[in-house]
């Protein structure tokens, strides 16, 4: 496969002496291709090309942008297959899991192509006679935006199409685990109508990549998706120019089961939230909290989901899971089980790493119990199909075990009683809680942390509302007041 280019205001730019990376498949440890480490001068030359485009792209109508933007729907529904197989190649998730994502990417474009005329100012009563008020919606400007690696053609989608119909231009950095898929949507952009700047597309190290896009004068909103660690840099970077921010970082996502739920219903969402992606989304049920009165069945019936679970290439066969993104991701896991086991954990089923015909990261799909809440594995995010689960007593117990957490992200609980559910949802201290479904979000909605988990959110009309800023007019029509 060919290698990797920046993609810099409507060119692609030969790799020359550039530092460059080899890309992995972590199903069979074999080389895909490689990928070039951007310099502070590229990343630079980035965000120029898109300070210069956005003079004239935010002058755009927006129903235009959308136009735009449905181009881009129908060259990636065209191209669904190409990009499911990069992405299954380069991150492991079954293809079709790929193909899933994929088509969100298309779909997700095609939802703010459709808000283009939902930008809505507003007009406010003035104090004064014969004045109004006026308050616009702007967009802010060049969105730097920092891609992860768990869902690398989605994110495209939820970053790229907010900030276009917006009126923003976009330098987008690749994860480094993961650049194919991006790579082909900048080829995808290539071909397409879009003005020169528009987009543009970078990899490289994610340290410097991040400062250097984080701390330019000429960005107007830095998003990331990825660690608290990294949003904390970014934080710091964007500070220097009172940039604006917006994370969405960890997650350790608290699932509370109570005693009257539908068991068989309860056991088949939460372990869907666990394994979807081999575990490696933030959403993801991170730990678990059960009544002690059905504790014991709980577990029997986990342990019997988890062990039906299967594994393999994702390119290979139709499977439940694929292998972790890289072998350090799988050396995480597998150190977070090992210290659950120090601690006097039980390991009910899995709980060791794994390979397919000698090759991959894969691990098993596991089972934890006799943790406590102070246990590592309930404390520190796991990003991996490894499930920790204790018991709790009273509703009251549950909500303050599932909110004494660094993250606020995610979160959910199951029950038939519409009295807990209404206290849950009011006491829960998190962006999202789900009440009696699996851990996923909308287009729609608004995906938000609190805490640790990030600040900002993504999705719906809010999260268009990040890439726009007002600005307020006073408008004194009584042009005669003063000649009197």
């Amino acid at each position: 496969m060919e290698n990797v280019k920046l993609y810099i205001n409507g060119e692609f730019l030969d790799n020359g002496d550039r530092e460059m990376k080899q890309n992995i498949n972590p199903a069979t440890e074999e080389v895909i291709n490689e990928f070039p480490m951007a310099t502070e001068a590229d990343v630079e030359a980035a965000i120029d090309a898109a300070y210069e485009a956005q003079k004239s792209w935010e002058k755009v109508p927006p129903i235009e942008r959308a136009n735009y933007l449905m181009e881009l729907v129908r060259m990636v529904q065209e191209r669904q297959e190409t990009f499911a197989r990069l992405n299954t190649e380069e991150m492991g998730k079954p293809l079709a899991q790929s193909m899933d994502e994929a088509g969100w990417l298309a779909a997700y474009l095609q939802y703010f192509a459709a808000q283009a005329r939902h930008m809505m100012g507003e007009i406010i009563p003035s104090d004064r006679p014969n004045e109004n008020i006026l308050l616009y919606k702007m967009p802010i400007g060049v969105a730097a935006q920092i891609m992860p690696w768990n869902f690398p053609l989605f994110l495209i989608g939820r970053k790229v199409a907010p900030a276009l119909i917006a009126g923003c231009t976009v330098v987008l950095k690749a994860s480094s685990d993961c650049p194919n898929g991006a790579y082909e949507f900048a080829k995808m952009v290539d071909e397409s109508s879009l003005p020169k700047g528009v987009i543009n597309v970078i990899t490289g190290p994610g340290a410097l990549t991040g400062n250097a896009m984080a701390s330019n004068p000429k960005v107007g909103i830095v998003t990331l998706t990825g660690s608290t660690p990294a949003g904390k840099k970014v934080m710091e970077a964007a500070s220097k120019n009172v940039t604006k921010v917006s994370l969405e970082l960890g997650g350790k996502a608290p699932v509370i089961v109570m005693n009257d739920c539908d068991l068989d219903a309860t056991i088949e969402w939460v372990y869907n939230s666990r394994i979807i992606n081999t575990g490696q989304a933030c959403n993801c049920a991170e730990r678990v909290y059960v009544q002690e009165g059905i504790y014991d069945e709980f577990v029997k019936k986990m342990v019997a989901r988890m062990e039906k679970t299967t594994y393999g290439p994702g390119l290979g066969g139709a499977f439940d899971m694929g292998p972790m993104v890289n072998k350090g991701q799988q050396e995480h896991v597998d150190e977070l089980v090992q210290s659950a086991i120090a601690e006097g954990a039980t390991i009910e089923c899995g709980g060791k790493p794994a390979t397919v015909d000698g090759k991959g990261y894969y691990y098993e799909p596991t089972v934890v119990t006799g943790v406590t809440h102070e246990s590592r594995i309930m404390k520190e995010e796991i990003f991996g199909p490894v499930l920790p689960i204790t018991s709790f007593k009273t509703l009251d117990e549950a909500i303050e075990l599932a909110n004494d957490c660094e993250y606020g992200l995610t979160s959910s609980i199951y029950t038939t009683d519409y009295d807990t559910v209404m206290r849950a949802m009011n006491e829960i201290k998190f962006g999202e809680t789900y009440v009696n479904r699996e851990h996923f979000e909308a287009f729609q909605g608004f995906h938000q942390g609190v805490r640790g988990s990030g600040i900002g959110g993504e999705d719906g009309e809010r999260g268009l509302e990040e890439y726009l800023e007002t600005h307020i007019c006073y408008i004194d029509y009584d042009l005669n007041r003063n000649k009197a």
